[in-house]
């Protein structure tokens, strides 16, 4: 019961933001009264520290399992990206990220500092990978690379209330990252996903 409660709850957080949700939401959905859920988390803190652990792991999953498809670096930002985008597009204007920072900024840093250190080392194969391939500059110094990226990456969901405009600067972020890293093949490749995006 514990790990349906926290599926639920993390579908609703990501649907209707951390702050809209109520435990008695949470409980109507499931048709449980409030005491069961009260009875294995004490507070909806708990609850939603709990749920962003899941979500957490959900996405470096399905990370993992888009990086093992094994196509090349440019295309598996832009598979990733579209993950993201199906995965946290929610039915208010309010992205959960940025409701998360607001309301519940100790569960937001602690989240942050999680992704920080894995989303770096993600960051890092790509480019990596994208050199070996061609697609990237041998002569790119990674460290400042994959620390620009995040930086642009966590600014745009930490000060974007709006869930569309956030996923709309993190394609222009990813484009950017790619054109300043590209070579002339990495260019080509880059502009073929975006014309994927367009049509």
């Amino acid at each position: 019961m514990k790990e349906k409660i926290i599926s639920k709850a993390s579908e609703l957080f990501l649907k209707l933001g951390f702050k809209s949700v109520t435990m008695d939401d949470i409980a109507g959905e499931m048709c449980i009264s409030k005491k069961t859920i009260y009875k294995y988390f004490c507070n909806k803190e708990i609850l939603i520290e709990e749920s962003t652990t899941l979500v957490h792991k959900q996405v470096h999953e399905i990370i993992d399992t888009i990086v093992a498809k094994n196509n090349n670096a440019i295309q598996e930002n832009f598979e990733i990206r579209e993950m993201f985008c199906e995965m946290f597009t929610n039915s208010m204007d309010s992205s959960p990220i940025y409701q998360l920072k607001k309301h519940y900024p100790e569960i937001y840093h602690k989240v942050m500092t999680q992704e920080i250190e894995q989303c770096s080392q993600w960051f890092r194969e790509n480019i990596e990978k994208g050199i070996r391939e061609n697609l990237y500059r041998a002569d790119l110094n990674i460290d400042v690379y994959v620390r620009f990226y995040y930086t642009l990456i966590f600014h745009i969901n930490e000060t974007t209330v709006s869930d569309k405009e956030s996923q709309k600067l993190e394609l222009e972020a990813l484009e950017y990252h790619t054109r300043a890293m590209s070579t002339p093949l990495g260019i080509a490749e880059l502009e073929k996903q975006l014309k994927k995006i367009i049509t």
